[in-house]
């Protein structure tokens, strides 16, 4: 079932949102080559208990930290370690607020670089991959109206991430998020039979909207024994972009900004 916010509890969550944009800036700052995962980690939870806010990933059971850290051909749900960014590397920081009993939702992908320096081997492929997916979701925004359906979101995503080449991955999507972290309704980055028969687009709805593609085939696997951590099959690059979105009678308020 969709849970409807009523306007208090989305100006709610737009605090919320407010504590995690910030914090999500402030963290991608300190992307740099030879600084760590964790260390990033330990950046994000005092700035959000410092505002106020809780980590809302730490409230998924058995995860015991406030980011997901993916390098690379690491997808989603990378834990935080301790391993030093190299310049060129794609960094995605995925992130998530709890605050005054509503979750908020957001990620971004950047590539490493030092400040001032030149541009690294292939770095141009890499930058249009990362404008793909932020094009992706700004587009995907703009059509999260009442009125529209899910599968209009799902649709533009794709439109444009395979129009660049590249791949939508099928097994992770976009989500309703809350007063739970994943909430109905599921939105897919990919349309799969008639926009018609997906979900309307209602005002009150509150949506973690996900742009999570790679440059080579869309198949992901995990990586390892911890449970967490999914890679693409074919080592190819992957990026990230999620806002956390509120249908208003006016169109689309993100939430995250």
């Amino acid at each position: 079932m969709i849970d409807i916010k009523t306007q208090e509890e989305i100006e709610v969550m737009a605090k919320g949102g407010k504590i995690l944009s910030d914090v999500l800036r402030e963290v991608l700052k300190h992307v740099k080559p030879g600084v760590s995962g964790l260390k990033l980690d330990l950046l994000a939870e005092k700035l959000i208990v410092q505002k106020g806010g809780e980590p809302g990933f730490k409230k998924v059971k058995n995860y015991k930290h406030a980011l997901c850290v993916c390098v690379n051909d690491v997808v989603v749900h990378g834990i935080p370690t301790d391993y030093k960014f190299k310049e060129g590397d794609l960094v995605t920081i995925d992130c998530g607020v709890y605050y005054k009993g509503f979750h908020t939702d957001s990620a971004h992908t950047v590539r490493v670089q030092r400040s001032g320096a030149g541009k690294v081997q292939n770095s141009d492929e890499v930058d249009r991959f990362l404008e793909t997916g932020k094009k992706a979701l700004e587009k995907a925004i703009k059509v999260a109206r009442v009125g529209n359906r899910i599968g209009h979101i799902s649709k533009t995503i794709q439109d444009v991430v395979e129009g660049a080449g590249y791949s939508v991955v099928r097994s992770l999507i976009g989500h309703g998020v809350g007063r739970n972290l994943h909430e109905e309704p599921e939105i897919p980055g990919f349309l799969e039979g008639p926009i018609e028969e997906t979900p309307l687009l209602k005002e009150g709805m509150t949506i973690a909207i996900e742009v999570i593609y790679n440059r080579g085939k869309p198949d992901v696997v995990y990586a390892n024994s911890d449970g967490w951590t999914i890679k693409t099959k074919d080592g190819s690059l992957s990026g990230v972009f999620e806002r956390t979105v509120a249908i208003t009678e006016k169109g689309s308020v993100v939430l995250t900004k």
